[in-house]
């Protein structure tokens, strides 16, 4: 419930409720509270109990916290019916972003040249170059500053 909580913070919860209730009221006040604590407790126990009750044998194997969206998408995906670890073995998302960032810089690697091929045939053998390759023949070969017109316009939508 705590874990959060370090060293210091706890001296000084502590201290506070020395300030707070004084040093003879303070051990009648932790054990309100623990007691307040565990009937809670017990409460909530006893309630996921009618509860698993009334839904019947078929979910005796029901867990409150499968309800959390969290756990149960991972519960889902450890689930080996779909065959997603062996999709997820297969997958090396480092040698994607690799090969994507070849491409967006223009180095050609047989991944990347391999990767563009397949995408230019399933896409209708169109293939469309968005990178930016500089041009050799236009520029010197000192470089120069980009000119205004080197620059993509500023859109105010896309930031």
């Amino acid at each position: 419930m705590f874990n959060d909580i370090g060293a210091l913070e706890l001296v000084t919860l502590v201290v506070l409720a020395v300030l707070v209730f004084g040093p003879d009221k303070l051990p009648k006040v932790i054990q309100d509270v623990t007691r307040t604590i565990r009937k809670i407790r017990e409460f909530s126990d006893s309630a996921k109990q009618d509860i698993r009750d009334e839904l019947g044998p078929e979910f005796k194997d029901f867990e409150f916290e499968d309800l959390n969206p969290k756990t149960f998408i991972r519960k889902q995906l450890d689930n080996d019916e779909l065959g997603l670890k062996e999709l997820r073995s297969g997958f090396d998302l480092k040698k994607e972003m690799a090969e994507v960032t070849d491409a967006v810089h223009g180095r050609d690697t047989e991944a990347a040249a391999a990767s563009s091929t397949a995408a230019a045939a399933s896409s209708g053998g169109g293939r469309i170059d968005m990178s930016k390759k500089a041009d050799l023949s236009k520029r010197p070969e000192k470089a120069e500053k980009p000119t205004a017109d080197d620059r993509p316009p500023f859109d105010a939508d896309a930031t």
